[in-house]
């Protein structure tokens, strides 16, 4: 089994019934997949990420009509996660009560799932620090546990103008404001919208993998929008962003030259 290191092109045969051609080279880092409402730009991400299954086998060839080209090429599968724009309501209240009675929107859903796989996160990261320790590799294990204070940084940045930060001393995520503790659960729909898409960066630790992002920018200040894709960059620089967007904020900081219009790969 081997795994891609990210995506080289994708073509869709027919986007809608049979007509308009989709050929797109794609840069090794930031794609950002632009157009009027109604070209197509959702449906395109959505193909792509069809083509790969839940266990991230490629199946392009066996879905008609989309054909996915990686590097390398003979790679069989690919990491990926994807992030939706919109905080809606979770359909099935009633299901989650044994969960946790706080979710109330399938963002609060995916934070909590992102919150588990936080955990594991640390627990990886815990065992390779302390063998990098019992082998006398102390700069080692002091990069090791960089990225999670670099991820902590940020998200205290961030949210440093309502007065929040995290609570560095549990293994869960909190914050602190004002002296009270806040579960995520808790926070505005754009800080969790951005708290999700950390740590969905986060919890891949560093590995090659592609990040698909529908419309990220709902629910985020215009600051926030631009800092972005700088942010996730910094958090793991292996990771391919492939994102739609209707916002110029997004493209503010130097990403200009990585936006494609849709017109533009449609044949």
């Amino acid at each position: 089994m081997k795994y891609a290191e990210y995506i080289k092109k994708v073509e869709i045969d027919s986007l809608w019934s049979g007509y308009k051609h989709i050929v797109w080279n794609l840069d090794r880092h930031v794609n950002i997949l632009s157009g009027i409402n109604g070209v197509g730009k959702s449906t395109i991400l959505n193909k792509v990420v069809r083509s790969i299954n839940k266990k991230g086998d490629i199946v392009s060839d066996a879905l008609k009509g989309v054909h996915i080209k990686v590097e390398p090429e003979e790679a069989t599968h690919l990491h990926f996660d994807i992030i939706r724009s919109l905080d809606s309501p979770v359909l099935d209240l009633a299901t989650m009560a044994h969960v946790d009675s706080r979710i109330t929107s399938a963002l609060d859903f995916q934070i909590y799932h992102l919150q588990r796989k936080y955990l594991d996160y640390q627990v990886n990261v815990g065992n390779r620090i302390i063998e990098q320790l019992q082998q006398g590799h102390a700069d080692a294990a002091q990069q090791l546990s960089e990225t999670k204070r670099r991820f902590q940084d940020i998200v205290d940045d961030l949210f440093a103008a309502t007065g929040k930060k995290m609570v560095r001393t549990e293994n869960e995520i909190r914050f602190e404001q004002m002296g009270e503790t806040l579960v995520p659960y808790q926070l505005s729909s754009g800080e969790k919208q951005m708290l999700a898409i950390l740590l969905t960066v986060l919890v891949e630790n560093g590995e090659p993998y592609v990040l698909f992002m529908d419309e990220p920018e709902v629910s985020l200040h215009v600051d926030w929008q631009e800092r972005l894709v700088d942010l996730i960059l910094q958090l793991n620089p292996n990771v391919q962003i492939i994102l739609t967007t209707h916002s110029p904020a997004m493209i503010m900081n130097g990403w200009v030259d990585k936006v494609t219009e849709v017109s533009d790969i449609t044949k």
